[in-house]
Parts: structure tokens; C-alpha cells; sequence
């Protein structure tokens, strides 16, 4: 069997979504999974999630490519402190995941949020990215390296685009140009009402709204297969996820 490249979308503390995607896609110790961002922050599941991932990555192949999300999460096991935004979108039910943890784990767990990539190009010229980023010369050369995990403009870009005009066009966006594909998250594809990967140009968006009524989604980026979790909320009943504030 080939290996694959498996991309994951943003998990948002939805350990049991993940579990159940990894299954469907008959994931295998040869494949390369690329995960997207966004490990916590939202379902109750956060910790887990981390700890979970850290256990996979000694077993096959991980790239963890670091979410805002995961940045706020950092900043707290880095200082203890908090910014009340975090809280307000999704952090509570994080704080709340490492209750009884001990330092040890909350060491091992900020290893890992400091480890993470902020982007990452494949030898088939791919980007993986949460979110994008704004110079006309590729992420090499960003100059606010918070557009990883923060930047919008990318995917509005590839919206925005008229379907029309070639790739070889002056019209045809640079940053898009630089890459044979663009595989991203950050932004969910509810807010496009559509709960299954967006695409748009050479762009696809992978985060289908785990963290509120959607699905988490795995895709193959050779082949475009997707699979999907069910709704993640059905697999957390009683919680909010990230659909209201603590």
C-alpha cells in the first residue's frame, strides 16, 4: 500500500472526532499526517488531545503545524497568565481539561506547542499552513510571522478570485502562483455554509467547524478523498464546544 498524506483539520479539544476520523481513513504507520492547527480550545478534550497527539507522533510520521489557538494555549502553560480572550473563545473548557495535571505533563505538553511548525512545503511543492500569510515572496520571507496563525487574507484571496482568469495572468494572485496547492484551516467553511472542504483556486480549506456544529475532516491531499467525524457536538452532548461563551 502507498503511503499517503493525510491532512488534518482543526480539532479544537474533539479527541473523540479525531480518534474516529484516523479510523476512517485507515490511516497506516507509513503515511505522513499533516495537522493543521488548532489541537485545543473549544470541547472538553484539550489536554487529551495533546497528549494523545504526542503518544501518535512516536508511532508513524506527524507535522503539527501550530494554530492561534494553540499560541494562546503556549502562552498560558509558558506563564501561567491568560488573555481573557482566550477564555471568552474556547479556552475555558481548555483551562478545565488540565485540571489535576502535574508540571511534568504541562511540560511535555508546552515542549510540544513549542516545537510546531509554523508552516510546512512538501517535496511536490504543497503548503501547509493554519491559516496563510501576506508577502508576495512565500512564507520564507514574512516578515510578521503571526500571519501563520492568524492571517485571513489567503483564503479571502482565493475566493475573491474570478474563476476565469488563468493561472499564467498578471491578474492571477502572486501568493496562490507560488505553490502547486495550498492546504489550509483557520477559518471555517460554515461561515460559506458548507460543511464539507472548501476549494477555491489551488486552496483548500480543511477546517469544517469541529469547534461548533461541524465535523472534523481528514483528507488525502494526492487523491482529494475526505472522511468525515460525525457532528462533533453529537460526540460531546451537553457541552458547548465554541457555539456560545463559558
Amino acid at each position: 500500500m502507498m503511503a499517503q498524506t493525510l491532512v488534518i483539520g482543526d480539532i479544537h479539544g474533539g479527541l473523540k472526532a479525531l480518534q474516529q476520523v484516523y479510523t476512517l481513513a485507515g490511516a497506516h504507520k507509513a503515511d505522513r499526517l499533516v495537522f493543521l492547527g488548532d489541537y485545543v480550545d473549544g470541547w472538553s478534550e484539550s489536554a487529551q488531545t495533546v497528549e494523545y497527539l504526542i503518544r501518535l507522533s512516536r508511532a508513524q510520521r506527524c507535522i503539527f503545524l501550530k494554530g492561534n489557538h494553540d499560541e494562546w494555549c503556549e502562552a498560558w502553560l509558558r506563564t501561567g497568565d491568560f488573555d481573557i480572550q482566550w477564555l471568552l473563545h474556547g479556552g475555558h473548557a481548555t483551562f478545565k481539561s488540565y485540571d489535576g495535571a502535574g508540571d511534568n505533563l504541562k511540560k511535555s505538553h508546552l515542549r510540544f506547542f513549542k516545537e510546531m511548525h509554523g508552516y510546512f512545503i512538501d517535496e511536490q511543492n504543497r503548503l501547509f499552513i493554519h491559516a496563510g500569510f501576506t508577502s508576495n515572496d512565500g512564507p520564507q520571507h514574512e516578515a510578521d510571522v503571526s500571519s501563520f496563525s492568524w492571517d485571513r487574507t489567503l483564503w479571502e484571496t482565493a475566493l475573491a478570485t474570478d474563476v476565469r482568469i488563468p493561472r499564467d495572468s498578471l491578474l492571477f494572485p502572486k501568493r496562490l502562483k507560488l505553490f502547486e496547492e495550498i492546504f489550509l484551516g483557520h477559518t471555517p467553511t460554515l461561515n460559506f455554509h458548507s460543511q464539507i472542504p472548501m476549494h477555491a483556486q489551488n486552496v483548500w480549506n480543511i477546517d469544517t467547524g469541529a469547534a461548533f456544529t461541524g465535523r472534523l475532516t481528514i483528507m488525502d491531499a494526492d487523491t482529494k478523498k475526505f472522511w468525515q467525524s460525525d457532528p462533533v457536538h453529537n460526540l460531546y452532548p451537553g457541552e458547548p464546544g465554541r457555539n456560545r461563551a463559558w
